[in-house]
């Protein structure tokens, strides 16, 4: 017969942690530190390292030849500025948003909200105030840009609280805030916008999009993944690469492109443009542990080269931008 164990010596089964959560060791909940590291947290929350997404903003000041125009530059600088803290209040309520998925995260879970640098009460505060900065600072430069800017806003919060999570859908919605950058650019220096910079934002900013869940697949992190596949990505990769080279090849041989700017040598740029894609998805398949290949292309030394030499041969197309002769 045998004997049952007294009460002190029956042990409950020890938990078994779900797959994949075992290696992530657990933060504090409320971690402990200065004014100025929660001030930093703040800074962090609002990602000024995405705001060259807002360079879009320029786009219709540069292709119109005005750049130096000192007037409309300072208008153009101060719509970037207003995007820039729009997009810090959509990035913040973004993370209120993703809070308890991004604590689940490998990388994300290191972000001020959800490791606790910046609270939840603070995060929502610094959101409004961002809102109510931005469009009151875009109605001093112009009612149909705030217009846009308010439209801007909106789409990004019906994408971050519910449309993000539907396939396709959510790529689209990415590229429709860049279409809007260039309209808002162009409402507030009152420059007419052409329907190629317009298309060939919007396809660039699908090919960015579908690299960027190409390159989240290999996390499986987010609900509308599920409904994506890899063969389906890299089609629509391979789709949008080669619409946004044929449009921007287009616009670049087009009679009244080359009429406007008196010059016949801006379409070899578009090899540039072949290779920044090229690398770009080098980076989505080479990096998966990057948090974002959008992210990892602004500090990856080939992409800014290419970058560096497009823009420089654009300038010098456009601008007829020549060294100075000294005799």
């Amino acid at each position: 017969m045998t004997s049952t164990p007294p009460p002190s010596e029956i042990r409950e089964p020890t938990p078994v942690p779900p797959p994949g959560e075992a290696e992530l060791p657990l933060l504090p909940e409320a971690p402990q530190g200065s004014l100025l590291w929660r001030l930093g947290g703040v800074l962090k929350t609002m990602r000024p390292h995405q705001w060259m997404k807002n360079t879009f903003v320029l786009a219709p000041v540069f292709f119109a030849k005005d750049i130096f125009q000192t007037s409309l530059l300072l208008t153009a600088l101060g719509a970037f500025l207003t995007f820039c803290l729009l997009a810090g209040a959509v990035y913040t309520m973004n993370d209120l948003v993703d809070v308890e998925s991004d604590r689940r995260h490998p990388v994300k879970r290191f972000r001020p909200i959800a490791s606790g640098r910046v609270s939840e009460r603070m995060a929502k505060r610094l959101a409004m105030g961002l809102v109510l900065l931005s469009l009151g600072g875009g109605l001093l430069l112009s009612p149909w840009f705030a217009l846009v800017a308010l439209l801007y806003f909106i789409q990004n919060v019906a994408y971050s609280f519910r449309l993000k999570n539907v396939a396709y859908l959510d790529v689209t919605l990415i590229s429709a805030g860049f279409v809007l950058r260039v309209v808002a650019g162009g409402m507030a220096t009152g420059i007419k916008v052409s329907n190629y910079l317009l298309l060939c934002t919007a396809l660039l900013a699908l090919f960015l999009g579908f690299g960027k869940r190409r390159h989240e697949l290999a996390l499986a992190t987010r609900k509308s993944l599920k409904d994506y596949s890899e063969r389906g990505l890299n089609l629509a990769l391979g789709v949008t690469a080669v619409a946004t080279v044929g449009t921007y090849l287009a616009y670049t041989l087009d009679p009244r492109t080359r009429e406007f700017f008196h010059n016949d040598w801006l379409w070899p740029s578009t090899g540039f443009t072949i290779l920044g894609m090229a690398r770009f998805l080098q980076i989505v398949t080479g990096r998966p542990k990057a948090e974002s290949p959008t992210q990892e292309m602004l500090r990856d030394v080939p992409f800014i080269l290419i970058l560096f030499f497009w823009v420089l041969w654009v300038m010098v197309t456009i601008y007829k931008i020549r060294p100075t002769v000294v005799p």
